[in-house]
């Protein structure tokens, strides 16, 4: 009898023992694809996003606790991606994060949402997420808009072209977002989109539209093509291989390994992108983002999404220490409130409106193989 009661008290102990611990632990859920057609930026973000909460607790954690960034693997599936959202709320989050792509977001954010917890996206770049979701719904990243015009700015300015034709990947909001505002803005300039053309995710082959391409009179001067990281290799390399050679033009979904790796050196020449102000850059926080970047995992950061996954935890930490509590009323108005936050993708202040931050944009060409910054295009408002 006493045996057992002696065991009765040591589980109860371990049982309470375990609850404290937990208790001490702040839990983001960080919702990314680490499987599937978005891997390719998600799990470098997911990296970065671990790596800035590591580096929290190093220096003693948040509001005096160890902060816990959870990660969650939606496989580049929409319904994976709202169950997995309820599943984090489960298991007791208080603050969301994740995702490369908008039409992601979307699938896990308004569960946030509706239970009041905030939601940073780390690389959906759509600027109507806030206004779609709600006003616990925050971006790391600027908007489609801003990158969109920065890259219709350059190939229209820098680039000289005058007739351009469209491809964009039909089957999502951000590449569907990303043409919308880049014709916007190359019309505006006085350019003309002579031609558009679709593709879905997934699709492998792109003779289609590279026999249409060819074809296409008056010759186009550049190709805009709006698409996610695994078709952004195949395009560069299909188009290479036809043996046109005019300029290839796109947003941040080109911001991936694949663009080279894909095509190989030889064949991944003449690409431009515009994507989140970090590569080439020689801020202070650039430069100790990639040694402990280099510490932790090894090798260089991928892309860009891997500081943004590190600047969305950051941003967090940043707003629970502002609050000063975990709730999520108070945690959402912090988050609204930051100005002037130095994060390595440039700095970030909620001006306009609340959730879409104002941030540089980079415009990176590549030449074979090899990645280069041109400029940094500011937003003027």
């Amino acid at each position: 009898m006493w045996r057992k009661t002696c065991l009765s008290i040591i589980l109860a102990v371990s049982v309470l023992a375990g609850q404290a611990q937990a208790a001490e632990t702040i839990k983001l859920g960080a919702l990314y694809n680490l499987t599937g057609g978005m891997s390719s930026i998600d799990a470098p973000a997911l990296r970065g996003a671990k790596l800035k909460a590591q580096l929290l607790n190093e220096q003693g954690g948040v509001l005096g606790k160890q902060l816990e960034v959870i990660g969650y693997d939606t496989k580049t599936d929409q319904k994976a991606a709202a169950t997995q959202a309820k599943k984090a709320l489960s298991d007791g989050v208080v603050a969301g994060l994740g995702y490369g792509d908008t039409t992601f977001v979307m699938a896990a954010a308004p569960a946030f949402q509706a239970k009041g917890v905030p939601f940073v996206t780390s690389g959906a770049t759509h600027p109507e997420l806030p206004k779609w979701v709600g006003d616990y719904m925050f971006m790391a990243p600027f908007g489609d808009d801003d990158q969109s015009y920065a890259i219709a700015d350059y190939t229209y300015k820098v680039l000289g072209a005058r007739q351009v034709v469209v491809w964009t990947d039909n089957s999502m909001d951000f590449t569907k977002a990303l043409s919308k505002f880049f014709k916007e803005r190359f019309q505006e300039l006085g350019g003309e989109i002579i031609l558009e053309d679709f593709f879905m995710m997934g699709d492998k082959d792109f003779s289609a539209q590279i026999a249409r391409l060819k074809n296409t009179s008056p010759k186009p001067d550049a190709v805009f093509i709006s698409a996610i990281p695994n078709e952004a290799g195949l395009t560069v390399k299909q188009i290479r291989e036809s043996g046109l050679d005019l300029p290839i033009v796109s947003g941040d979904g080109f911001d991936t390994e694949l663009v080279t790796s894909v095509p190989g050196p030889e064949l991944a020449n003449d690409v431009y992108f515009s994507t989140h102000t970090y590569r080439g850059d020689d801020r202070p926080e650039v430069l100790n983002f990639i040694e402990e970047y280099n510490k932790a995992y090894g090798r260089d950061p991928e892309n860009a999404f891997c500081p943004l996954g590190f600047d969305a935890v950051g941003l967090i930490a940043d707003a629970l220490e502002r609050a000063g509590s975990t709730d999520g009323e108070a945690l959402r108005d912090a988050l609204a409130n930051t100005k002037g936050y130095q994060a390595v993708t440039g700095e970030i202040t909620y001006a306009r409106p609340s959730g879409v931050p104002v941030k540089g944009v980079s415009i990176i060409s590549v030449h074979d193989g090899k990645y280069n910054v041109e400029k940094v295009w500011y937003p003027e408002y």
